[in-house]
């Protein structure tokens, strides 16, 4: 059974860092493909970054103009984690972050309904 669990998230200053991390199990970790995502209060789920591997590289997806330059995701093959840092943090940086899985075969895409699993989510709040 593949489980995901989100950590890593809090309360930070406009301009402050982050890092969360998305612990896997459950599957392969040479084929795979995690999804970040974020929903904020009355919005829809937005993907923010993604990276896939289904031959033994990683490949990055372009994330949104919304992080772009700020956020980025990272994987350490040996603890079965995959983060994503945070940098520069605004307060429409707000939401509950979700990493998301789906095999490494199908890729990264931004859409939420096509991630099978879910883990539970981690607050971030960026707020003065």
């Amino acid at each position: 059974e593949v489980q995901l669990v989100e950590s890593g998230g809090g309360s930070v200053q406009p301009g402050g860092s982050l890092r969360l991390s998305c612990a896997a199990s459950g599957f392969t970790f040479d084929d795979y493909t995690i999804g970040w995502f974020r929903q904020a209060p009355g919005k829809e789920r937005e993907g923010v970054s993604c990276i896939s591997s289904s031959d033994g590289l990683a490949y990055f997806a372009t994330p949104p103009d919304s992080v772009k330059g700020r956020f980025t995701i990272s994987r350490d093959n040996a603890k079965k984690t995959v983060y994503l840092q945070m940098n520069s943090l605004k307060p429409e940086d707000t939401a509950v972050y979700y990493c998301a899985y789906r095999t490494g075969q199908q890729g990264c895409i931004y859409f939420a309904p096509a991630y099978r699993v879910w883990g539970q989510g981690t607050q971030v709040t960026v707020s003065s």
